[in-house]
């Protein structure tokens, strides 16, 4: 018997009269394997369009205002061709996160005739999100920016005008590790510049003037140390929600009653892609293909509501009535 995630109980509603299967649309024709997906929300778009600026302008300064004007051709070269290759690997990581279908479960598929069609047993039931009009799996949730419910969502971010779930985690955890890595980079060489420049003339250590360097130089390095700090910190929450299986919502859902997780190398070797390789760093490369559930596995057991120990308070209940789910069940 598979047991349900615990934070799932409060939303169980045994008349879901708001929800009318009759009234949800049949899902559209599926579209050809690797369509893109792309999220038009203005937010989201500004603040990819942000993200991209950012990275240009450090590759702007670290360029033209500390590499080519220096005399060390060396220094110059392999900090280049380093921080040149640790950019290009973000902005494809930030690419491959926004564009990559993070998990989108089929939509409008809560008609009556298909959940007529499961045969749901006495002690059965399948959970249906009035949102978007769809059988939801364990572990998925909505979205209200995607207007879709994802697998393994972990949260929505902006930055990336996308869901981060799990057919495009990997590709979210490279770009934080890679911005973090060329914002430490750039800070480095803009505190040797600050050294190299006040034991030289500042006018021979920059092709701009000594006022413009200054605040080139600066501007870098607050860009630098604020997304270091952030993206550091990201990284390592999603590693960890990775190792220990449990995403960001389900971390914030989360009471006394834990959920069976699989092991941790398990889990991130699914993440990344089989066996540690340099694939796992390779943003072109993808993460372990999840099985598509089948109508077996919408299809959930319960033995009884008064199985669980879960008590709301009158706060939790008001606040989790804004994203409930309707479910269907079959009683003894």
């Amino acid at each position: 018997m598979m047991l349900i995630p615990t934070h799932h109980f409060r939303d169980i509603e045994r008349k879901p009269e708001y929800l009318q299967p009759e009234k949800c649309v049949p899902p559209p024709y599926p579209g050809p394997v690797g369509t893109m997906w792309f999220i038009r929300d203005g937010c989201g778009i500004a603040c990819a369009i942000v993200t991209w600026f950012l990275v240009l302008y450090a590759e702007f300064v670290v360029l033209f205002v500390m590499l080519i004007p220096s005399r060390d051709y060396v220094y110059s070269i392999i900090n280049g061709i380093v921080f040149n290759l640790l950019a290009f690997l973000a902005l494809a990581s930030h690419c491959r996160a926004m564009l990559t279908d993070p998990g989108a479960v089929p939509k409008g598929n809560a008609t009556k005739e298909f959940i007529e069609s499961l045969q749901l047993k006495p002690g059965q039931v399948v959970y249906k999100c009035p949102k978007c009009c769809s059988i939801k799996p364990d572990r998925a949730h909505h979205c209200s920016v995607c207007k879709r419910c994802i697998r393994k969502m972990d949260h929505h971010c902006p930055w990336v005008n996308n869901c981060v779930g799990e057919n495009n985690q990997k590709y979210f955890v490279l770009f934080t590790m890679y911005i973090a890595l060329i914002s430490l980079h750039a800070l480095i060489m803009v505190g040797f510049h600050f050294l190299h420049c006040f034991e030289e003339d500042w006018t021979k250590c920059s092709s701009f003037s000594p006022p413009t360097t200054v605040i080139l130089l600066i501007l870098l390095c607050f860009e630098g140390l604020l997304f270091l700090i952030f993206t550091s910190v990201m990284f390592g929450t999603q590693v960890h929600s990775i190792c220990t299986d449990e995403t960001g919502i389900e971390r914030l859902k989360r009471k006394n009653q834990p959920r069976q997780h699989t092991g941790s190398w398990q889990s991130v070797k699914e993440t990344f892609g089989g066996n540690f390789s340099l694939n796992w760093f390779n943003p072109f490369s993808r993460p372990c293909q999840p099985e598509i559930p089948s109508d077996k596995d919408l299809v959930r057991q319960v033995a009884s509501l008064s199985d669980t120990d879960y008590t709301e308070t009158p706060e939790e209940q008001s606040e989790e009535t804004k994203d409930e789910d309707s479910v269907e069940v079959i009683d003894e």
